[in-house]
């Protein structure tokens, strides 16, 4: 995606609009379910019992986090889901036919979002916020649409403008992906996969989740040897450094729950985040930045020329690791995100 925060997109034509909650998150300003559920290493069959998912008797259904049931015949076969749905979706065994939302960079490799998805085997629908080829969508068939959902139950990169059109094609399924825990998207998305027929016990999975359990071992023992140090977690603009609430998004409460110290902005707006002018970018003390490394989202090299970013502590001790603020929720999408934290938590010092 390349547009800024600011400008807003929305879906529909026309000059710039008053900027939306939604488009601010979707354009680059900060980002981002209990225990493990038993679906997560076990067959297809358990993921049913647990979703009230089946395949029986010539139908599937399965119970969403709006509270709702999606209904087909028969097991949905061409799944059309957000670009980071299906790669999480992939990772444990199913592959979807279409994808929307950031898939692939300018020259066509694919959108840190697509995880490891074959960009070049799925119908892209749209590659960025507010893109949704509602034709080409019809085009395919698709037996079921899936998506995350970050405010109530808005269903994430669906267009507001052709909502009510592309839901009329498929039935839909919304996955929560805030205030709730890691562990418990990460969960879902099994238990959906399995419902869909994956296979989670297929040694591809059971080996991503040990990976994903040994690195967050070693994440809550970097930040009990590192107690004090504090993080914070970070998305920049152009105008302004959106600093994040940790309670706010699975990873971070995930994190969180494992020991990790973060900086709490006393004054979020819109649920999400706080919004500070680079002029009062310093306003709390950080010892390691996470920062947001979408490809809408300023990197460290953009913000070179900013004073105020240059002389946070944390920039000028190069305590910066990069955030995947959307991450696809999988053992295998997000081991590595883990690892990455708590190779920053183990080399940083206290600097602020």
């Amino acid at each position: 995606m390349s547009t800024s925060p600011q400008s807003s997109p929305s879906g529909r034509s026309g000059g710039p609009s008053r900027p939306t909650r939604r488009g601010l998150l979707a354009a680059g300003g900060a980002l981002g379910l209990g225990g493990l559920l038993a679906a997560c290493g076990g067959s297809s069959d358990k993921a049913d019992k647990a979703s009230g998912a089946r395949a029986d008797s010539g139908s599937w259904t399965f119970k969403d986090d709006r509270g709702e049931t999606a209904r087909t015949k028969k097991t949905p076969k061409k799944v059309v889901a957000f670009t980071g749905t299906a790669a999480a979706l992939h990772d444990f065994g199913f592959e979807c036919a279409g994808v929307f939302g950031p898939t692939t960079l300018k020259g066509g490799k694919p959108d840190p979002q697509a995880g490891d998805l074959d960009v070049g085997k799925v119908t892209v629908l749209g590659n960025a916020w507010g893109e949704f080829n509602v034709e080409k969508y019809a085009a395919l068939g698709p037996d079921l649409l899936v998506t995350n959902m970050l405010q109530g139950s808005e269903l994430w990169y669906v267009p507001d403008g052709s909502r009510k059109k592309i839901l009329a094609l498929a039935p839909s399924v919304g996955i929560n992906v805030t205030k709730v825990s890691l562990t418990q998207v990460i969960g879902r998305y099994a238990e959906l996969a399995g419902a869909l027929g994956a296979d989670l016990k297929a040694k591809k999975v059971t080996d991503a989740k040990a990976r994903f359990e040994k690195a967050s071992e070693t994440l809550r023992k970097a930040a009990r040897d590192k107690k004090g140090l504090k993080v914070l977690c970070a998305s920049g603009s152009a105008d302004l450094l959106y600093v994040s609430d940790p309670a706010v998004y699975a990873d971070l409460s995930y994190f969180t729950s494992l020991g990790v110290e973060f900086v709490v902005p006393d004054k979020v707006t819109g649920g999400f985040f706080e919004s500070l002018s680079w002029e009062n970018a310093g306003k709390y003390a950080a010892d390691v930045i996470l920062l947001d490394n979408r490809t809408a989202a300023l990197q460290p090299k953009d913000l070179e020329a900013k004073p105020t970013w240059a002389g946070l502590p944390a920039v000028k001790a190069g305590q910066i690791t990069p955030w995947l603020s959307e991450p696809r929720y999988s053992y295998a999408g997000c081991a590595p995100l883990v690892e990455s934290l708590a190779a920053a938590i183990e080399k940083a010092e206290k600097v602020s």
